[in-house]
């Protein structure tokens, strides 16, 4: 599912009526109507509310003169504001305003600071509110009337759905760019724009239900500029395909997990166990050979290849020609393996070196910090990293708080910058290919802020990238897989109980009922 800025959206508006020939009236028509049918499908006691509709003056506002004019017809109580003036309201709004004059329903104008302290009383004595006051175009910050409107709406604490987005949020950015509508519910037209789906102005967003209005979906998926998507449970069920009867472990990859160490043995095993537990025919785990005793009494289920040592620290280039020489599908690195110069010399080997794709994280990308312009794919090498907002951070020379600010645009441009994939996890985890595509992932809870969920993200994505051998597909329906576990794992357990180990087991979990599987076996 595609997200869109504010410039494409109103692209998207010019094709479909200048090039395809559907009036911009009809398409006002359409999203009024179907935003009273989202109210009538998800407002509990709707026929019994009073409801007060605050209409702006440009189009967002013609789409509220729509809806309050079929709630009216439909028998609903509704009571109408405009703040501005008639006057000032032209092209296809004036006309629905002009409709609704003509069907004799009054509306209340609000055109200054006096004239909602006499009416905002009428608003708070409502049920709900419908937000038509601004929609995707807003530019700079609400001021004078219409912030001093949100802020009473948002202290009545009465249920608010916005129309396309809450007033006071731009459609071009996630930011929150000053006073800004709460909304419960959004209904959004045709598709999902960046506030949305991203924090922080996702909070204010509510629930969001993105209608069709009329803009045919081949025009939105042509449109220029950034790509970016909304994970789906439907695009990742398209790659989870049964297997088949005839089959063997050599048919779904061989994956070499290069992690652990003394006192760090338990990051090893979550990340192979993972790999196992998303389908991975073969995992071995390349470890010291120190750790290997613990490493290999932890599941039976894995092999271990000794990585060979000198007075306790690796030997890096004996250690390279175990790990070059395994026979694999992918390596994944990182999980648990420390953080010394010679844990640093492997990592810059391997990326040099390796003829099977890397999936690179924890250690082996703080490792990375000081020279980041090494970790960088080479021709014919596919490279994946999986940074926390801290481990990018280091990349990036910046502070965690100015990584979590600029999230969207520091993993493109280091994804695009070092011609790798940027999976940068965290609370909507963002999934970036090299050319810039980008995905945002919206499985997953609070619950999963703990320490080795991301050893068993490692496992996930290197466990699909050995089976369907695409990086952008591995990543894509990895990180989705995972946040399903952690969910049906903190609805079985607490999202403050959760544990890496309980995102692990319900790892099948996840891939049943992503795939649709119901679990019964009537063949005997």
């Amino acid at each position: 599912m595609r997200v869109l800025n504010a410039a494409q959206m109103r692209e998207a508006d010019r094709i479909t009526i200048d090039d395809i020939g559907i009036r911009s009236l009809v398409l006002m028509e359409c999203a009024g109507r179907q935003v009273v049918a989202t109210l009538e499908e998800r407002v509990e006691d709707l026929a019994a509310s009073r409801i007060a509709v605050l209409c702006g003056p440009g189009n967002n506002g013609g789409d509220g003169f729509v809806v309050a004019r079929t709630l009216l017809q439909a028998g609903h109580d509704v009571a109408v504001f405009l703040v501005g003036r008639a006057a000032d309201v032209s092209g296809d709004a004036r006309i629905n305003l002009d409709i609704l004059g003509r069907l004799g329903h009054t509306l209340v104008e609000i055109g200054n600071e006096q004239e909602w302290e006499l009416h905002a009383s009428d608003v708070s004595a409502c049920d709900l509110v419908v937000d038509a006051l601004f929609g995707t175009g807003l530019s700079r910050p609400l001021t004078g009337l219409f912030e001093t409107i949100v802020h009473d709406v948002n202290a009545s604490t009465l249920p608010v759905v916005a129309i396309d987005l809450p007033s006071g949020l731009s459609g071009s950015t996630a930011d929150v760019i000053g006073p800004a509508m709460e909304a419960d519910l959004t209904v959004t037209f045709a598709a999902p724009k960046l506030p949305h789906v991203l924090p922080p102005a996702e909070a204010l967003c509510g629930d969001v239900v993105t209608v069709e209005i009329g803009i045919p979906s081949e025009v939105v998926e042509a449109l220029d500029g950034p790509r970016i998507d909304v994970i789906t449970r439907d695009a990742v069920a398209g790659s989870l395909e049964p297997r088949e009867a005839d089959t063997h472990k050599g048919d779904y990859g061989r994956v070499l997990i290069v992690a652990g160490s003394l006192g760090r043995t338990g990051a090893a095993y979550l990340a192979a166990m993972a790999a196992l537990r998303s389908g991975a025919g073969l995992v071995t785990v390349a470890t010291p050979a120190s750790a290997v005793p613990i490493v290999a009494s932890m599941g039976p289920e894995f092999m271990t290849l000794p990585l060979p040592e000198v007075d306790g620290h690796l030997d890096v280039e004996a250690a390279l020609d175990v790990i070059l020489d395994a026979t694999t599908d992918v390596i994944a690195a990182g999980p648990g393996l420390g953080t010394g110069d010679e844990i640093r010399d492997l990592i810059f080997g391997l990326i040099e070196r390796s003829g099977a794709p890397l999936v690179l994280d924890a250690d082996a990308l703080t490792v990375c910090a000081a020279e980041p312009d090494r970790l960088r794919a080479r021709d014919g090498l596919d490279v994946i990293i999986t940074p926390h907002p801290g481990e990018m951070a280091r990349l990036v020379g910046k502070s965690t708080a100015d990584v979590q600010k600029s999230r969207l645009e520091i993993a493109q441009a280091f994804a695009t910058g070092h011609d790798l994939h940027v999976v940068l996890k965290g609370h909507r985890t963002l999934v970036v290919a090299p050319d810039g595509r980008t995905a945002i992932n919206r499985t997953g809870n609070p619950g999963m802020a703990t320490g080795g969920t991301g050893d068993v993200l490692t496992g996930v994505i290197a466990a699909w990238l050995a089976q369907l051998l695409d990086p952008e597909a591995a990543t894509r329906v990895g990180v989705y897989l995972h946040g399903k576990a952690g969910d049906l794992a903190a609805a079985a357990v607490g999202a403050p109980a959760l544990v890496a180990g309980d995102v692990l087991r319900y790892l099948g979990a996840a891939w049943r009922a992503v795939a649709g599987e119901d679990g019964d076996d009537e063949r005997g």
